[in-house]
């Protein structure tokens, strides 16, 4: 059975619970968020926090948020624009950002993101899949392990 640090759980109002978990590639020095479920301005913000803890601790050379699994994404413009404009987590120093976003309102948002972080975070790359995202990063077949919850 595979574990992952599942950090953000949340009940939904439909009873739904809403997580992320993080996962690394060493190897290739990949952090991997996922989301599922539904995703609110307060889970994103959770999931901006942890994750900048963990990029702080690896000091990766990629880091990808996917929102494969995402059945609701009820993040507000002003969050994404607020979040975006933040200083990043990691100054100074070159992380590659990918977001996988299948669906065209996470695509969207994303995109609204990627163009608001331009200063603070010029690497930013927003696509719909994993294929696109390993291309991106010229990677193939990364193998992430679960990170353990502190």
């Amino acid at each position: 059975m595979r574990t992952s640090a599942q950090l953000g759980v949340e009940e939904g109002s439909a009873g739904a619970l809403v997580s992320y978990v993080f996962e690394s590639d060493v190897t290739k020095e990949i952090l991997r968020c996922r989301l599922s479920g539904r995703v609110t301005d307060e889970v994103f913000k959770d999931f901006i926090r942890a994750g900048s803890q963990y990029a702080l601790r690896m000091h990766p050379s990629a880091g990808i948020v996917d929102l494969s699994e995402v059945t609701s994404f009820d993040v507000s413009a002003r969050t994404i624009e607020d979040l975006a404009k933040q200083p990043s987590a990691v100054p100074g120093r070159e992380l590659r950002r990918i977001v996988i976003a299948p669906s065209a309102e996470t695509f969207g948002m994303m995109r609204m993101c990627e163009i608001e972080a331009d200063e603070q975070r010029p690497d930013i790359h927003v696509g719909h899949s994993e294929r696109e995202a390993w291309a991106i990063l010229a990677v193939q077949n990364p193998q992430f392990e679960p990170l353990a919850s502190e």
